[in-house]
């Protein structure tokens, strides 16, 4: 079995923070790799504001080079929009594969608006990094009040493999504070480096 991490998100753009947390996880759950699932579209966030799934990808790409991290649009090749049919999905597409779902404090904050968060959690370990601003939100969100029982210590992250489910870590990594929302506000336009060119 190849022990693999999986990172959702929107990349609207990929940074550097994505890159730190994810080779923070690798080594902290001893993974082999760790895919980026690229969204195609966050239910939760708006549309407006969100770069073409081209550039997203394209940028994550970027910042995954060098790195046991794959860059993919997997999503939307799946047909999935929920987090909980992605998971089921590869879970029965790499059936040689085992999945960790990482996430950031922020996700966890709002994990009782996912569809079935209860079913993600019964399907996958769950590992969450600290994010500035986000840990005690999300040690007091609802759906820590259903999961506080599943958390697994620190020092046991890398046996998550023979863990029963639901079960769920919390890693604590050197913050990184940066934030897509913040390049974005600083560079409005920088999904057009991204997009192909006119032809010639």
């Amino acid at each position: 079995m190849t022990p693999t991490g999986l990172l959702g998100g929107s990349f609207n753009p990929a940074h550097r923070g994505h890159r730190r947390i994810t080779l923070a996880a690798i080594d902290a759950l001893a993974l082999d790799e760790a895919w980026w699932l690229v969204s195609p579209g966050n239910p939760l966030k708006p549309a407006a504001g969100m770069a073409p799934l081209s550039a997203r990808l394209a940028s994550a790409r970027k910042m995954a080079r060098r790195a046991p991290i794959r860059a993919t649009a997997i999503e939307a090749r799946l047909g999935t929009r929920y987090t909980v049919d992605t998971i089921r999905a590869l879970q029965r597409r790499y059936p040689k594969r085992r999945f960790v779902w990482i996430m950031g404090a922020d996700n966890l904050a709002q994990f009782h608006r996912w569809r079935d968060w209860r079913g993600i959690a019964r399907a996958i370990p769950i590992a969450v990094a600290a994010r500035p601003g986000y840990d005690a939100r999300a040690l007091a969100a609802p759906a820590m009040a259903w999961l506080r029982r599943y958390r697994r210590p620190r020092a046991a992250a890398q046996r998550w493999t023979t863990w029963s489910l639901p079960a769920l870590v919390l890693l604590r990594f050197r913050p990184d504070p940066t934030s897509a929302t913040g390049l974005r506000a600083g560079d409005p336009d920088w999904h057009r480096r991204f997009l192909p060119g006119p032809s010639s």
